[in-house]
């Protein structure tokens, strides 16, 4: 896979994804790769949820954001106990507000700005409790197969 991201931009991303989940037992994960192996991005991010094993969160609320950055295909997933939860028009509300920025090639932003309503949405519905929450998925962004990427420096 070749990288669409700089270091800075990885990190800024990863920083989103820890900002948004301070606050909520929620959890939110990115996954990048070259190329959409199926007609529907939206049946791929699914395919990526379940090998990411992110159904297996406690309170069953995961989100995933599925980027194929070269063909230019986005979704975004959520498990169970998120999608009983939010208004109907809240994965669109959140896709077109990323895919808004993507138009005006501002992927990063793009991507942040979903992150935070999402994580706006998971605090409202999901609260933080110091007593009981852990970080049940890891917050780093994860990559497709083809090729792994050595960040440099790590």
């Amino acid at each position: 896979m070749t990288h669409p991201l700089t270091p800075a931009q990885e990190a800024a991303l990863v920083a989103a994804i820890k900002a948004a989940e301070l606050r909520t037992s929620g959890e939110i994960r990115l996954h990048l790769e070259d190329k959409c192996p199926t007609p529907e991005p939206l049946d791929r991010a699914a395919q990526v949820f379940a090998e990411l094993k992110m159904h297996h969160t406690k309170l069953r609320n995961g989100v995933l954001f599925y980027l194929a950055w070269q063909t230019r295909q986005f979704a975004v997933v959520g498990d169970a106990g998120i999608n009983a939860s939010v208004p109907d028009d809240f994965w669109e509300e959140v896709k077109e507000t990323v895919v808004g920025h993507f138009r005006q090639e501002q992927y990063v932003t793009g991507l942040e700005r979903g992150i935070r309503l999402v994580g706006e949405q998971l605090r409202q519905l999901f609260p933080y409790n110091a007593a009981t929450d852990v970080n049940e998925l890891d917050d780093e962004i994860s990559y497709g197969d083809d090729a792994p990427y050595p960040t440099p420096g790590r």
